[in-house]
């Protein structure tokens, strides 16, 4: 069965609400004659413009998507925003465990030494907390993995990248795996303009594709879908979307661009509509 490919936006800690509305609005009208059956897309503004940016998308073929979630329902959580309140706002997807979120930057702040680094608590049990209670609610998390510079140059990339799949899917039913989308995101291609090669990034997304096969089979593996994310452009998406195993992207720089987000998901969907 072939995976639909999914493009997914992270707007990051960028746009108020009226950029925000500026910024959906031209994608909206740049991709309305794509259907979810060709690309699956979706945008995950911040949380303040949710609502707005879902009022605009509903009924049209993009999804809404948050960029956290925390694994309480409510509660004496300051800050905290919870499934029931994405689900209330009309998400569909919520991104969970990237590195941003775990304190892992591609280009760090010169200024953000350890203990501000603490600020970004995520590690792979607030992951896996968070991905059981996005799925109790009906949201389809995009979970983030991936490795740094000095991991990748000390030969661990394959052994992070394990380490995070296995912790995000612990107790997960087999049932509820196609529900998530993983995205190989290696922390040193993050905002850093250097883009994995697609022949190795299709290598490490291979890789996950057959740690999920060793918990729960072939066939659950083959229906997960897992993108690629860091430092994609409408010039390199084409590349990287003829890998077999590469199901997209999680885009990030460019999907505040209205015309380059709008070239990734169209070039995506030329590209796997040619190779299958």
């Amino acid at each position: 069965m072939a995976r639909i490919p999914f493009i997914a936006g992270n707007w990051k800690m960028n746009c108020t609400i009226s950029e925000a509305v500026s910024l959906v609005e031209g994608i909206k009208a740049l991709i309305s004659d794509i259907t979810p059956e060709q690309v699956e897309v979706a945008v995950c503004p911040p949380f303040t413009a949710l609502h707005r940016v879902g009022q605009l998308i509903e009924g049209t073929n993009i999804r809404l998507g948050a960029q956290d979630v925390f694994w309480k329902d409510k509660g004496a959580y300051t800050g905290q925003v919870s499934p029931i309140m994405l689900k209330d706002v009309g998400c569909t997807y919520v991104i969970i465990g990237h590195s941003e979120r775990r304190g892992r930057f591609g280009v760090p702040d010169p200024e953000m030494g350890d203990d501000l680094l603490k600020l970004f608590g995520d590690n792979d049990a607030t992951v896996n907390r968070k991905i059981i209670a996005a799925l109790s609610h009906g949201l389809k998390p995009i979970v983030c993995v991936g490795e740094t510079l000095s991991e990748r140059e000390n030969g661990l990339t394959d052994d992070i990248v394990r380490r995070q799949v296995l912790g995000a899917l612990n107790s997960i039913p087999a049932e509820q795996v196609e529900s998530i989308t993983f995205a190989y995101e290696p922390v040193w291609a993050i905002g850093t303009g250097n883009v994995c090669d697609a022949q190795e990034a299709n290598r490490v997304i291979g890789m996950i594709r057959n740690i999920i096969g060793e918990l729960y089979g072939a066939e659950v593996a083959e229906r997960t879908r897992i993108q690629y994310g860091g430092s994609v452009t409408p010039e390199n998406i084409g590349e990287l979307a003829l890998q077999p195993e590469i199901d997209g992207a999680l885009v990030g720089g460019a999907s505040l661009r209205p015309d380059s987000f709008a070239a990734i998901v169209r070039t995506t969907m030329e590209a796997k509509r040619g190779s299958s």
